[in-house]
């Protein structure tokens, strides 16, 4: 037996049948819950997929925004260099 962290209910888990990190769902509350202990069994509220995916989402906007502005920069000196030879 296991307890849902989200509802407190007690929850039929084979501890056998289980691995830590898999994914269940709570049948009172419906919660997404993962495996983090195994003897005994642990569960915690798993994280969602799609939080993840936009905070992963949003570091790539920050850095892709920083390359872009150094690219900025370089081409500035680029073609600050380049005039000179342009003559």
């Amino acid at each position: 037996m296991a307890t849902c962290p989200e509802c407190d209910a007690e929850i039929e888990v084979d501890e056998f049948d289980v691995d830590k990190g898999d994914q269940l769902s709570c049948p009172e509350c419906g919660s997404n819950l993962e495996v983090v202990g195994l003897t005994p069994i642990e569960l915690d509220i798993a994280a969602d997929d799609d939080d993840e995916d936009e905070d992963e989402d949003e570091d790539e906007v920050e850095d892709d925004e920083l390359a872009g502005n150094e690219d900025e920069d370089e081409d500035e000196e680029t073609d600050e260099e380049d005039e000179p030879w342009d003559e």
